[in-house]
């Protein structure tokens, strides 16, 4: 795609990317006195390619990370990507055609790896291709040699501080994935399903149950009702018997049986939920499991179909028998794993869980600590925190992944701990002897949850470079959706291992949705930021992502995506104006008083847009330069001065030359962070050879001209533009060409104040005369 005037976005683009890189633009120096400025990068999933809201959340990281840049520090900007548990696997299998349970462990992690290796490199492209300033050479994996190394180390370290333990518990499963997982890994989800009000029997009466899960019936071992409830007040101590099962459990009282809701009564099952969890533990009740790991029932003719295949059945069951009362179909939300939409089951499995309820109070102290953008971010945190009924699930049943590194012994019990100098290790495949016994130790067979490994992230990046950056690191940039998550769990880590916080300021950004609904590639609505770069190049949609704030969520419109690629040529234009005119004044000569308020619009300019940047705020920063870039200096200043460019004197063209050059070299340096490439290649067509550094990206941010500012110069060029205005819509209104010629008469308070710029006024209005009088506009 070529612009006029020769402007080939896409190979400006790879121009500036091949420079950047040889040049080593973005390079973090590990030797440099200058401050750190930090950033614990998201590192996105493999599994997948990037997708709008990666372009558009990386952008804003990205613009923080180059106008810190510009702002003297020495940025530490790795980039990391997240490869390694379920996910992956998924990806592997279906590339590669194989499922991961039909291979030895060994050789599904080393088809894994092996084939990461090949698409990594396309993989990380488009984030190059969108101008993310990361220095990839900085560069970790969540599966990598290191991070195993580190994952490992920093586990052994939870479980010798008694921070990890080991305990068979009905947690949270995932039949589908056939993995223990975390509550934050939990998703809420509506679905239709039926409400059937069963007969229980109880001394031969009546004992109505509602349920939204009769394939659950052979797992029933107690009955609730409620201690106040006049209806079943008599029944408590006595026996139900459970229909189409026949088998009888005890009827007892309890609070947690809601008089007003359903029946009135509760069933008891192991498990259908967190609840059913604490009844059976605080009464001592004798388990049933009746669901295996594969999500197929194991009781009866049921054995062997699946959890709604034998829901189906059982309610035929029910309803030939007549031991339904009453059924209505309902909507209700229902906790399905995140990673394939599957609804969660309660099942007891031996797993590694790493204690946190007990540390909730300290750890919303902690997020209190950390700087939350925007604000209201923490209270999403301290929710979460609030509302965890669960210690964290820390292993999962997988092939892929960082394997848990101890041995067993199966004779006395004694956990077996790998050397540091042994790790990472898989002690599936070494042999250990129990250093108590002499027995052989079967090694561990869980690997290590793949956030156990993330929530490490800043403690992984930081080992890249010798631990030369420390915790607290300056920056966190992450998605809302991910603070249960991501945010929760490296503070967790950082609090426990390090007794701080892991970042100074969390920044929050938004979902990018289509139509208000968030984009997805299984509702059809997603939009490729590929394709969007083709079209209208990577500045145009890192600008739409500058209009985005932090933590809102906003729809993508094309007009965005226009409107920066209108932005794009427009400063282009205005470059090759300012060039093709002008010459370099490599110092401050008289200026014109014109040029004087314009220069005291880009002082305010800088101020503004400089504390917007310094809060987070680049919403703000873009909407501020974009404005005075239209309206001050295309719309009104480089019309104003262009009689002096072509038509004044010397003394009168030095003044306009150099405040075009400062005022289109400050626009430049401040869009940089956000539309990099464009700004490139202004700066290398026209200022490089007046400037000292090799990148506008390295280039000092502007600070405030030192120049004579008086109280009425607001007013002034508030006037002035007024005028012009005012102009300009007379001819329009008449038909006029904007190069007629006209008289113009303005008041005599006017004229005064404006006297300095009148022939600056005259040009720019076309005026052959200016006259005092009521305000009025003559064509000649």
């Amino acid at each position: 795609m070529t612009e006029k005037k020769g402007l080939d976005i896409k190979e400006i683009e790879k121009k500036w990317l091949s420079y950047w890189e040889k040049e080593k633009i973005y390079q973090f120096n590990k030797n440099s006195k200058k401050k750190i400025y930090s950033i614990d990068t998201p590192p996105p999933t493999v599994s997948g390619k990037m997708h709008i809201g990666h372009a558009f959340s990386y952008s804003q990281e990205d613009f923080i990370a180059r106008f810190k840049r510009m702002n003297g520090f020495n940025v530490f900007y790795p980039f990391g990507t997240d490869d390694n548990g379920l996910p992956t696997e998924r990806l592997i299998e279906k590339l590669k055609g194989v499922k991961s349970k039909e291979m030895s462990r060994e050789e599904f992690i080393e088809l894994c790896l092996k084939t990461l290796k090949e698409i990594l490199p396309t993989f990380i492209q488009d984030w190059k291709n969108l101008g993310v300033s990361c220095d990839y050479n900085i560069y970790y994996s969540t599966i990598d040699y290191s991070t195993r190394k580190i994952s490992q180390e920093y586990f052994l370290e939870l479980l010798k501080k008694g921070l990890v333990y080991s305990a068979d518990f009905p947690t949270l499963y995932c039949p589908e994935c056939q993995t223990p997982i975390a509550q934050a890994e939990l998703e809420d989800k509506e679905k239709n399903t039926y409400f059937t009000t069963l007969k229980f029997i109880s001394e031969n009466n009546v004992l109505p149950i509602a349920t939204t899960r009769p394939e659950l019936l052979g797992a029933c071992v107690g009955v609730f009702v409620n201690p106040k409830d006049n209806r079943y007040k008599d029944l408590v101590g006595k026996k139900a018997r459970v229909p189409l099962f026949n088998y009888e459990v005890l009827i007892i009282a309890d609070e947690s049986a809601n008089i007003d809701k359903g029946t009135g009564v509760l069933m008891v099952c192991s498990y259908g939920d967190k609840y059913d969890v604490d009844a059976i533990k605080r009464y001592g009740l004798e388990p049933k499991v009746i669901l295996e790991r594969d999500g197929k029932l194991n009781i009866g003719k049921y054995k062997g179909m699946k959890i709604l295949d034998a829901r189906k059945e059982i309610l035929k069951e029910l309803k030939e028998r007549n031991l339904i009362l009453d059924q209505k179909q309902i909507s209700h939300t229902a906790n399905v794993h995140d990673k394939c939409g599957t609804e969660i089951e309660f099942l007891p499995v031996n797993q590694w869980f790493i204690k946190i309820l007990d540390q909730k109070k300290k750890l919303i102290e902690r997020g209190k600590e950390i700087r939350w953008h925007p604000e209201f971010m923490f209270k999403r945190y301290k929710n979460w925190v609030d509302g965890l009924d669960w210690d964290w699930s820390a292993s999962r049943n997988r092939h892929f992944g960082i394997p848990v590194p101890v041995w067993h012994c199966e004779k006395c019990d004694e956990i077996i701990f790998p050397d540091k100098k042994e790790l990472p290790v898989d002690p599936v495949q070494i042999k250990k002897k129990c250093v108590k016994c002499g027995e052989e130790a079967k090694g561990d067979e869980q690997v290590i949850d793949t956030w156990v490994t993330s929530s490490l992230t800043p403690l992984i990046a930081s080992a890249l470079v010798g631990g030369k950056v420390k915790l607290p690191y300056s920056l966190r940039p992450q998605a809302h959706d991910i603070i249960r998550t991501w945010a929760f769990y490296t503070i967790v880590r950082a609090h426990y291992h390090e007794n701080k916080i892991p970042w100074k300021d969390i920044v929050i950004s938004g979902f990018v949705t289509k139509e208000g609904e968030k984009m997805s590639k299984s509702k059809g609505n997603a939009i490729s930021p590929q394709e969007k770069m083709v079209e209208y190049g990577s500045d145009a949609v890192r600008y739409a992502a500058a209009s985005q704030g932090l933590g809102q969520d906003v729809d993508l419109l094309d007009k965005d995506l226009v409107a920066g690629k209108k932005f794009v040529t427009k400063i282009w234009n205005a470059a090759n104006f300012v060039f093709m005119n002008s010459e370099h004044q490599k110092k401050m000569p008289e200026l014109c008083e014109t040029d004087r308020l314009f220069l005291v619009q880009l002082n305010k300019l800088i101020e503004n847009a400089t504390k917007a940047f310094g809060d987070y705020n680049y919403s703000k920063a873009k909407q501020e330069v974009d404005r005075f870039f239209w309206q001050t200096f295309t719309d009104n200043y480089l019309e104003i001065v262009k009689g002096r460019v072509y038509n004044g004197s010397e003394e009168e063209k030095a003044s306009a030359f150099y405040s075009l050059y400062l005022g289109l070299l400050t626009i430049t340096k401040m869009m940089a962070p956000i539309v990099p490439f464009i700004t490139e290649e202004i700066y290398q067509n026209h200022f490089r050879k007046f400037e000292k550094e090799k990148s506008i990206h390295l280039m000092e941010w502007p600070s405030r001209i030192g120049i004579k500012e008086l109280k009425n110069d607001e007013s002034k060029w508030k006037k002035m533009v007024e005028i012009i205005g005012k102009v300009r819509q007379a001819k329009s209104d008449e038909k006029k060409s904007m190069k007629a010629e006209i008289i113009l008469i303005i008041t005599k308070d006017d004229k005064k104040e404006l006297n300095e710029m009148l022939n600056d006024l005259a040009s720019v209005t076309g005026a052959k005369e200016i006259k005092e009088g009521k305000f009025c506009v003559e064509f000649v």
